[in-house]
């Protein structure tokens, strides 16, 4: 593997990003500008009626952010100039068709002309979204990115970044390997993903005919989506779709130079554009939130199992590395990397025990009250069926308060009764969508991740730059210092 600089390589380059407004995007956006601001255009592609409201999102969701603070401080005055030469606002959405819902057609001409790269970052992420809504964006818009690439004349590179998880349950070391269409994890034969869209029509048809409400029509393909998964063996809509939109993906590429990049668990920034950025609560901050405010005092899995970790400015490095080494590059199959820490500098979910303890001993949150929130040693129920059983004794102790309770106070113990009832309900629908990686047993393999860190070595590039080694980290100090002041910074309310 031989490539040359990537400063010099992004000189003078038009990129396209989906996504655009989304958490990886906006570093990668962020990267590109303070890196290399003689990139010649980036264009944008994020969901908007217009150009108008396409701008609104462009500054309200992505340069108004604090993350581009270092880049507003370097151009000063200058900043919307510099922003109005190098961004091309691109309203339209990945999963309208093979024009991405790019309505413009000089804009479509322009960019099949002149796009170097695609970077596709557009993706839902929820666990159990509606199938049609996530196969419509995971799955056919990773399609429909595709065959927008192959109309792009001088395109060198695709990116599509998918997920780690798309192994579904697989316990062991998991390896950087493409999907075939219609493979799936239990064997079963059979998956068509043109019949999967044609089962989410008939099912909408019906709902309408039985004039559904939206509410019912939502719930109903939030439980297709589940179901469908299962079937062939995914635990959940998000990775089902995902791993679906790799195999379209593989299997249409042609001679087009693909790379699928499949990041495990994101976290906030290590160090660039400055440490500990992060937006939303991503999928170990929710622990963090609710152990710091006082609300988590129980946790259900391995705490001895490895959770697989990774700051988000190393996988945007990794996204801009495998770019440049695999320009105009024709292979059979796309290049698959999987970026993570798990085989080379593993964490265990007793380490986020410990760390969550230290810092919020050291520096407690302050309720409404005022007051610090005090945390202790988390209760470790470590397998569904003494996870059943903790919720059953509270619904027998609150039942025994109903039974005691005089007359007046009836109202108020049936009140909190309703309310645990349906706060029980919705923690065993979360638990349900969580169980797979509470128990997770693989690693992820990343053998072709640390070629192309060895290629980046060999080749000199700019690598303090574009770092992406787990091994690099401390994670004492990165979540001690670093990853949980920032999710109490940027996430907590």
């Amino acid at each position: 593997m031989e490539f040359g600089s990537v400063l010099q390589f992004l000189e003078n380059k038009n990129i396209m990003v989906t996504g655009a407004t989304g958490f990886l995007a906006k570093i990668f956006v962020e990267k590109i500008l303070r890196e290399q601001p003689n990139v010649k255009k980036l264009y944008l592609l994020l969901r908007a009626a217009d150009a108008k409201c396409a701008s609104q999102r462009l500054h309200n969701e992505v340069i108004g952010k604090d993350l581009f603070r270092l880049v507003k401080e370097k151009w000063g005055a200058n900043l919307n100039s510099f922003i109005s030469k190098k961004i091309v606002l691109v309203p339209g959405d990945i999963s309208y068709g093979v024009d991405l819902g790019v309505k413009e057609s000089y804009l479509k001409d322009e960019m099949w002309r002149e796009l170097d790269v695609i970077v596709n970052l557009a993706a839902t992420t929820n666990f159990d979204e509606r199938y049609d809504v996530a196969l419509g964006i995971n799955t056919m818009g990773a399609k429909h990115v595709l065959c927008f690439a192959k109309k792009c004349v001088n395109l060198k590179v695709l990116v599509h970044v998918s997920t780690a998880y798309v192994c579904g349950e697989k316990a062991g070391l998991i390896l950087e390997t493409p999907y075939r269409m219609g493979e799936t994890l239990n064997g079963l034969s059979g998956l068509d993903i043109d019949e999967e869209k044609k089962l989410i029509d008939e099912k909408l048809t019906e709902l309408q005919a039985q004039g559904a409400s939206n509410e019912a029509i939502k719930e109903a393909m939030k439980d297709m989506g589940i179901q469908r998964a299962k079937v062939y063996g995914w635990p959940n809509t998000y990775v089902f779709t995902k791993a679906m939109g790799e195999m379209l993906v593989g299997h249409l590429k042609e001679n087009l130079s693909v790379v699928i990049l499949r990041p495990t668990i994101i976290t906030s920034t290590y160090k660039e554009p400055f440490p500990g950025w992060v937006e939303g609560i991503r999928t170990i901050d929710s622990l963090a939130v609710g152990y710091g405010k006082g609300r988590l005092t129980c946790f259900l899995g391995d705490v001895n199992g490895i959770v697989d970790l990774i700051p988000a400015d190393m996988v945007v490095n990794a996204i801009i590395v495998s770019m440049v080494a695999h320009v105009n590059e024709a292979s059979d199959d796309a290049i698959i990397y999987q970026v993570g820490s798990s085989v080379r500098h593993p964490i265990r979910y007793t380490n986020l025990q410990d760390y969550g303890l230290i810092y919020f001993t050291k520096k407690p949150w302050i309720g409404k009250d005022g007051k610090p929130v005090k945390v202790g040693k988390v209760k470790v129920l470590d397998s569904m069926n003494s996870f059943r059983r903790y919720m059953a004794l509270r619904y027998f102790l609150l039942l025994k308060g109903l039974e005691l309770a005089n007359t007046a106070f009836c109202h108020y113990f049936e009140g909190m009764y309703s309310d645990l009832n349906r706060k029980i309900k919705f923690v065993m629908r979360l638990v349900e969508l969580y169980k797979p990686y509470l128990f997770f047993q693989g690693v992820f393999d990343d053998m072709n991740t640390e070629k192309l860190r060895m290629a980046a070595r060999e080749n000199n590039i700019e690598t303090d730059m574009f770092y992406f080694d787990p091994k690099s980290i401390d994670w004492d100090d990165y979540f001690i210092n670093i990853h949980i002041p920032g999710v109490v910074k940027y996430v907590f309310k």
